[in-house]
């Protein structure tokens, strides 16, 4: 039995990697957002947070708006 036929090139690099946060196995080039930008194309370049999840925390954790959102002149 040869080694190169029991091995793919897809099994060598990594094409899908699962969320830390949702748990779902998801495509690491569009779903997940490259954190090391002269890394090229490294696997260790992406981070383990997905681009769903992201957008998700940044938008929660954000300073929520006054409900009088109205400017007015001060009251001198």
């Amino acid at each position: 039995m040869d080694v190169e036929e029991s091995f793919d090139t897809e099994h060598l690099l990594l094409t899908e990697r699962k969320c830390r946060v949702c748990g779902e196995v998801k495509d690491l080039m569009s779903d997940f957002y490259k954190i090391r930008k002269k890394r090229y194309d490294l696997i260790s370049s992406y981070s383990y947070e997905c681009k769903s999840c992201t957008v998700k925390r940044i938008s929660e954790s954000r300073k929520k708006k006054p409900l009088d959102t109205e400017w007015r002149y001060p009251d001198w």
